[in-house]
């Protein structure tokens, strides 16, 4: 029996899914093959290796991925109306994400640590630029290395309370001096150390035009110089009795040279420190807005001359001088030095997931092209039902499944995480010795 001729003829889709892919190279400069071709790779950020050149690796897993893929999405039954190139460019945007994901997740555990270190310049790929990039970066592959722990952003933190305490910090502190006029209470510290800073006399030069417009903050106010020997050996000085600070410093006696522990020098020491600070001084003074006043009011017989330390305010954009204060470099996760992650240096852990998000992205694509036609198309004599919206669904909710799962098993491996769990192992152990018998030694 003949077969019946069918009128109108069933037109097909002229572009059907092949059943595997292709990584063979032409021997010109040009690739010619689906797989090598850079038209099927929107990015080509993985075309080319460390070296400059074809990445077979990554080329041969994007081909795997066509077999895969029409295996996957019924091919040896149903046409899969989507090219090699669709699946090439899947493959390629699930290594992107990937690698997205994956770098989000180190800078999470880097961040702290990296405040103010040298970051990088990157195209448009997000890739290192070659040429721009300090010694330390060239050629480190950042996003393959974990960071010493140095507690930057804490040390941060830590350097702004000091100078606020007057303890320390990164700030460095000046110091100046004035002469006190008899009878004047007031001076304008802030006017004396800013002209001080202009003429470049001596007792200005260490901060000479580092004043400008900067306000001043006064750390400390002296009228003597802090002469710390002076009460050890010199003028009716000496160590004192040994264990004796009450009368400390006003007697010389046999004790002077006498062997005691260095923790008796310290509590001397302090209780010298505090008679400077405390007992000695007979003037004090009140400091408001820079504005300093002193009591009792100087007279001629005065100390002639006054002490200043005091540090100068920054503009926090502004780069010390010294780095210390690393105002450049990395600020936040999109300074990092981090680069996508090389192909090479993903484990098989990694091709899987790629493997299973490249498959949903090719999913969208199919339905994508499906529902151009709506739910059916017809076919002489019936129509057939296309699954575009079930598909796309589909294609939609694994990326995110994908996404999370991702997510979820980077969360547990967060370096706080592995610390936590070191310690709950330490803690089982030490559990289980307790109650393992101690062997019995014999000498």
């Amino acid at each position: 029996m003949a077969m019946p001729t069918l009128s109108p003829n069933q037109n097909p889709s002229p572009v059907v899914l092949t059943s595997t892919g292709s990584t063979a190279e032409s021997s010109s400069d040009e690739y010619t093959n689906s797989a090598a071709n850079s038209s099927n790779y929107p990015f080509g950020v993985y075309l080319a290796d460390q070296y400059g050149g074809l990445n077979q690796n990554f080329i041969s897993g994007a081909s795997d991925q066509v077999a895969y893929t029409y295996k996957k999405l019924g091919g040896d039954v149903l046409d899969i109306e989507i090219t090699v190139g669709n699946v090439y460019t899947a493959y390629e945007e699930a290594v992107l994400e990937y690698s997205y994901i994956v770098n989000i997740h180190q800078a999470k555990n880097v961040l702290g640590d990296l405040m103010g270190n040298t970051t990088g310049s990157f195209d448009q790929d997000g890739e290192m630029k070659a040429g721009e990039l300090s010694s330390s970066l060239d050629g480190a592959r950042a996003e393959l290395k974990m960071p010493r722990f140095t507690f930057e952003y804490s040390k941060r933190v830590a350097d702004g309370v000091s100078e606020a305490v007057a303890a320390g910090g990164s700030l460095p502190e000046y110091s100046a001096s004035f002469d006190s006029v008899a009878s004047q209470q007031d001076y304008d510290l802030q006017s004396i150390i800013h002209s001080a800073s202009i003429d470049g006399s001596t007792e200005g030069a260490s901060f000479t035009g580092s004043i400008g417009k900067n306000k001043i903050t006064i750390k400390k106010v002296l009228y003597k110089t802090a002469h710390a020997m002076w009460r050890f050996y010199g003028y009716y000085g000496g160590l004192n009795a040994v264990g004796n600070l009450s009368t400390y410093g006003m007697y010389s006696d046999d004790s002077t040279f006498e062997v005691i522990p260095a923790w008796q020098n310290k509590a001397q020491a302090m209780a010298y420190e505090d008679a400077i600070y405390t007992r000695n001084s007979h003037y004090s003074y009140e400091l408001k807005n820079n504005k300093l006043r002193l009591f009792p009011s100087p007279t001629r017989m005065s100390p002639k001359k006054f002490w200043v330390h005091f540090t100068v305010k920054t503009d926090a954009w502004v780069e010390d001088s010294d780095k210390e204060g690393g105002a450049d470099g990395v600020n936040n996760m999109n300074t990092l030095p981090f680069a996508n992650i090389p192909y090479a240096s993903i484990n098989s852990i990694g091709k899987q997931w790629i493997r299973r998000f490249a498959l949903s992205s090719a999913k969208e694509m199919l339905a994508q092209v499906r529902g151009k036609f709506g739910n059916t198309i017809p076919i002489p004599g019936d129509s057939v039902n296309l699954n575009a919206t079930e598909l796309l669904s589909q294609a939609k909710d694994e990326q995110q499944g994908l996404r999370e799962e991702l997510k979820t098993v980077l969360d547990e491996l967060t370096y706080a995480k592995l610390a936590e769990k070191d310690a709950a192992i330490q803690a089982n152990v030490n559990s289980t010795m307790k109650v393992v018998p101690s062997g019995i030694y014999t000498g």
